[in-house]
């Protein structure tokens, strides 16, 4: 049976991705800083680790435990991350830190555990979950784009390193979907609601809204994605998800700054 190892499986795109895991008959090993806080795991009886991708020490902890329960990992899913909202110039450090300590160096900390397991064991599957923000730097998500820009370098350095030891690298790019990373993304303190920089976040959070007719698609479709991924032989780097996603993407693909910048201000009626 095959295994993996997802990390920020308590709600969204890693709770989805460890129960299709799971439908497909992989041993998986679901984590998150606090085991128990998915009903639909706990239902499953899928087995859960804590892992903090923010402490080098938990992630090798949990990585090391679910090498000696399943004996060997096929897959590693990096799933675990955050978004901070803000104008970039308002940003604090403390902000600057938390969202690329978990998004950044929360993965190549999983990286650096797993990647000797995979050399010593012929191959497995490294998946990081990336974003449509690794491709376009969108207002008041600069930062997180940046750590998704971030997840795309190393997602391709990591692929022209280890593809010739039998390590595939892939990573999967979601636009907007129903889940609570929005609910639970924090925004710069110093943006606050009397500011005009939060009253133009709003009005540009509405154009993004529109863009999806206002009802963000399935996130089942990204947990497929993952699952896709980790599986698909001889298998692609990049995965973009989501009709929003394949739209930016191709669209600024294919133009100049100055057009493609033109184009979605047209396509989301915000000509501020």
């Amino acid at each position: 049976m095959p295994s993996v190892l997802i990390t920020g499986c308590s709600s969204g795109f890693g709770e989805l991705a460890a129960l299709t895991f799971a439908r497909n008959g992989w041993r998986v090993i679901a984590t998150m800083r606090t085991p128990g806080a998915s009903t639909a795991l706990d239902d499953a009886g899928i087995e859960q680790l804590p892992l903090d991708v923010c402490d080098m020490q938990s992630v090798q902890a949990a990585v090391d435990e679910a090498i000696g329960r399943c004996g060997r990992l096929d897959a590693v899913v990096n799933n675990a991350g955050i978004e901070v909202f803000g104008a970039v110039h308002l940003l604090s450090d403390d902000e600057i830190h938390r969202q690329l300590d978990t998004n950044v160096t929360g993965v190549m900390r999983v990286v650096r555990a797993v990647v000797p397991h995979f050399l010593a064991h012929d191959g497995g599957t490294i998946v990081n979950v990336g974003s449509v923000a690794g491709f376009v730097g969108a207002p008041y998500s600069g930062l997180y784009a940046a750590s998704k820009h971030a997840v795309e370098a190393l997602s391709e350095a990591l692929h022209f390193e280890l593809s010739q030891r039998g390590v595939r690298v892939r990573v999967v790019e979601p636009g907007q979907f129903a889940t609570q990373l929005g609910a639970k993304s924090v925004h710069a303190a110093a943006m606050t609601p009397d500011t005009p920089d939060f009253d133009r976040f709003q009005r540009f959070r509405a154009a993004q809204r529109r863009l999806v007719n206002g009802e963000p698609a399935d996130p089942q479709v990204v947990a497929d994605a993952i699952y896709r991924a980790s599986t698909e032989e001889p298998g692609r780097l990049r995965h973009v998800v989501g009709a929003d996603a394949e739209l930016i993407v191709s669209t600024k693909s294919s133009m100049s700054f100055e057009d493609f910048d033109t184009t979605m201000r047209t396509v989301l009626d915000w000509h501020e």
